[in-house]
Order: structure tokens, then sequence, then C-alpha cells
């Protein structure tokens, strides 16, 4: 059937299903990132919970390592940040890839019916 399309229909539908794609893997950017400052925020917040002189162990790799309370609410801090702009950045891209999408679905949209107004 595709091969009844026109080229310029088969480019314009190539590039939706590419866009679709492309928001489909924000997505699951966005998510993993999501979750992952979720788990940022509930360490950050048991942290809080302990007295400024408890003996605090961060996973290195297969290891736990001993460390300082203060130095780790600071890296555990310092991590949100960091997680909470990327989270934006994959907001506004899957914004602006939505918008792409849906500007493609219409362009296509009009390539098809165009046609059928004509018979």
């Amino acid at each position: 059937m595709s091969s009844e399309l026109p080229p310029q229909i088969q480019n314009q539908l190539a590039q939706l299903q590419q866009t679709q794609q492309q928001g489909q893997a924000l997505a699951a950017q966005k998510n993993q990132v999501e979750i992952t400052l979720k788990e940022t925020e509930l360490a950050f917040e048991e942290l809080e919970k302990l007295d400024a002189d408890a003996v605090v162990y961060r996973a290195v790799g297969d290891l736990m390592i001993k460390t300082d309370r203060d130095k780790t609410k600071e890296t555990l801090n310092e991590r949100k940040e960091s997680l909470d702009l990327r989270l934006q950045t994959l907001a506004r891209q899957e914004e602006r890839i939505q918008k792409r999408f849906t500007q493609l679905q219409e362009q296509l949209k009009q390539a098809v019916g165009a046609p059928e107004t004509a018979q």
C-alpha cells in the first residue's frame, strides 16, 4: 500500500513516525529522571531525620563507604538540582516534539485529504 502513496506523503509519514519515536524516547528518559529525582529526595529526607553525629554509609558500587552526613546532604542536594534542571530540559524537548508531531500530523491529513476532495 505504501508504494501507492506519493513520495512526499511517504516522506511525511516517515517524519511523523520518527517524531513519534523521539517523543517516546524522551518520555522514557523523563520517567527515569523523575524516578531518580524521587529517590534522591527520599534519601535527602531520611538524612534530615538523622542526628548530626549519626554514622552514614554511602553505596559506591559493591562497597559501603562511611561518609559525612553533611557532605552527603550537600551531594544529594547538588544531584537534586541537576536532576531538576534535566527534567525541565526534557519537558521542554517533549513539548517541542509534541508540537512537531501535531504539525506533521496536520500536514499529512491535509496531504492525504487533498487528493480525495479533487476526485
